[in-house]
């Protein structure tokens, strides 16, 4: 089976941009020399990967799995081909927008004072198991588990408690903790990038009135104005304080566990090695940490 890098880098482009106009343009090529690699792939493999509509293309089951090989093995072969002449790379280290709150930066100079010879660059991702799968980092902290048959492997490190957002002017805000039935009567907010908060966190009857936003920026305005309040984990208080925002414990909401995630098949030398202390450090911490502390925005 000839399968050439032209071919995979289309798929790749397509998968991410949905259109071959878009892909066509994110490779600088014309639409005819992107569709010619796709038509061929599909053809040498025997199987349909994209399904076309007027409008755009939908990657099927089988080439949602290819595309996220591809993106792996092109990202492989760019880190192979630069520490042929710049030496080992970094350990990329992926995070969501809460990052690990209060234990960041301790455990990043941590890192940094027990192996000085191999540098971590974290990374921002709104969906960091989607870029572990692409190999776009080498390991990641996740909030939530893979699917079962993923391609990847989980540690679990620590539990978050559920915080409530509120304006500081919110009555809620004098309280020492709040319950879920205290926020249901009011909007929620939701986060377009945050998989641990929605709806079904409330009983089917009393679930609140929700609206979507696109970030954590325009989740903080909404609440801070009082247009809303939110569901969030410690991480969150502890990352993002903001003007007019106060974060409350939440009593009865289940807490959410922090996950460290990796490739089945390591991509980074440094996998191991960073797992280990990465657990008992994490442990610790959240050992020590006070049950009845209030973040306050």
């Amino acid at each position: 089976m000839n399968v050439e890098l032209r071919h995979l880098r289309a798929l790749a482009a397509i998968g991410d941009e949905g259109t071959i106009t878009g892909a066509a343009q994110a490779l600088h090529v014309s639409q005819p020399a992107l569709s010619r690699p796709l038509d061929q792939l599909e053809g040498r493999l025997g199987t349909r990967l994209v399904e076309r509509t007027t409008r755009r293309l939908v990657l099927t089951e089988a080439g949602r799995r290819l595309w996220e090989h591809s993106h792996r093995l092109l990202n492989q072969l760019t880190d192979a081909l630069a520490e042929t002449t710049s030496g080992p790379r970094e350990l990329r280290v992926g995070f969501a927008w809460a990052t690990l709150g209060r234990h960041t930066v301790p455990l990043l100079r941590g890192w940094r004072e027990r192996h000085p010879g191999t540098a971590v660059r974290v990374r921002h991702h709104d969906d960091p198991e989607a870029a572990l799968c692409r190999g776009e980092v080498d390991v990641a902290f996740l909030r939530t588990v893979p699917p079962a048959g993923s391609a990847l492997r989980t540690l679990p490190l620590y539990d978050e408690r559920r915080l409530a957002a509120v304006a500081e002017g919110d009555p809620l805000a004098a309280e020492g903790a709040v319950r879920l039935a205290d926020l249901a009567g009011r909007p929620v907010a939701l986060c377009a990038t945050a998989a641990t908060s929605s709806a079904a966190l409330w009983p089917d009857e009393r679930r609140p009135r929700t609206f979507e936003v696109g970030g954590v920026d325009e989740w903080l305005t909404a609440i801070a104005t009082g247009d809303a309040v939110g569901v969030t984990t410690e991480g969150t208080g502890h990352s993002h304080p903001y003007p007019g925002v106060r974060y409350l414990p939440i009593a009865d909401a289940a807490p959410v566990t922090v996950h460290l995630a990796w490739p089945s098949v390591p991509a980074h030398a440094a996998t191991e090695a960073f797992r280990e202390p990465v657990r008992t450090s994490l442990a610790a911490g959240s050992a020590s940490r006070s049950p009845n502390a209030v973040l306050a925005g």
